[in-house]
């Protein structure tokens, strides 16, 4: 239902604009056959079905943008942190067949890897983010632990959601030239989340002063953000409200099938047997076998001995 009510939402809201688009690019097309007639229709479906496809590798053929390259280390960097964080903006894809084998292999060792280094990660700095001054303020102000952990983990998030989202939207919105502060922020989002769409990338512009050194802080900025984040959503998980949400929706445990057909078996040879031939064994174990004598202390009644 979350799915169908997604793709209403967005059908009904995206599919104006990309037919207003449609129509403006045929006008445009319309035009420019209109005043170069020398060149025709099919002509320019191949031209541009060329360029398009190039662009789809992040490879651009306008005059703005054959000063950038996609490939220079710090670029290759940004994309080697995009596949590894999962990201995967997608405005940049390998050429060749050498670097696709590459990128899969890169990948089927470097996610796992990742995984478990931000797991690593996230655990110690939960030790001193999360668990430390909870048990802190638990113990010197006897106040409730999960009130403490909710006010906790309410800052917390305030705080990242500062850190990461507002002031770098802030800061995208002043160095990029036409990003808004809204767009800006979308990209954060869209980034700290893992989702990758690649429509915002920052560091692409013409003439983008301190490239290299633009996207390697943009890296940087990438991999905090996600530990970050997952640093949050641990504290949430680990609240005390949710983990009795969480119970509504997990199975109850069940005995074992084996188990079930034991004891099943157990009561039919049980309900078979007579009422005498039960009880017997049971009446028989209350009697002692043998007359043990009663034992006494040895110093009578004398206190330090007892």
């Amino acid at each position: 239902m979350y799915l169908i009510f997604g793709a209403v939402v967005f059908s009904s809201v995206e599919l104006p604009y990309e037919d207003l688009l449609r129509q403006r690019l045929r006008g445009i097309k319309r035009q420019f056959l209109q005043e170069h007639e020398c060149l025709s229709e099919e002509r320019l479906e191949m031209f541009l079905s060329k360029a398009l496809e190039a662009s789809n590798y992040g490879v651009s053929i306008l005059n703005n943008a054959s000063a950038s390259w996609n490939w220079d280390f710090t670029s290759s960097l940004f994309f080697a942190s995009t596949v590894l964080s999962t990201t995967g903006y997608g405005h940049t894809a390998p050429l060749s067949d050498g670097g696709k084998a590459f990128c899969i292999i890169y990948s089927v060792i470097g996610i796992p890897f990742t995984l478990l280094f931000l797991t690593a990660v996230v655990q110690r700095i939960m030790v001193y983010s999360t668990w430390r001054p909870i048990m802190y303020v638990h113990t010197r102000w006897g106040l409730s632990k999960p009130l403490v952990a909710l006010v906790h983990a309410t800052l917390l998030a305030v705080v990242a959601v500062s850190c990461f989202f507002l002031i770098p939207a802030a800061i995208f919105s002043a160095l990029e030239e036409n990003w808004n502060f809204l767009e800006s922020f979308y990209f954060c989002f869209i980034s700290l989340s893992t989702i990758g769409l690649g429509d915002y990338v920052p560091g692409e512009a013409f003439n983008q002063r301190f490239r290299e050194l633009y996207k390697l802080g943009i890296t940087v900025y990438l991999l905090l953000g996600l530990i970050a984040m997952l640093v949050v959503l641990e504290t949430f998980c680990e609240l005390q409200q949710l983990k009795q949400l969480r119970k509504m929706f997990y199975l109850k445990k069940e005995k074992p099938q084996d188990r079930l057909s034991i004891m099943e078996h157990d009561h039919l040879a049980f309900s078979s047997m007579p009422d005498g031939t039960i009880n017997s064994p049971q009446e028989d174990k209350t009697e002692p076998f043998v007359d043990f004598p009663v034992l006494t202390s040895p110093g009578g009644d004398d206190p330090m001995i007892k």
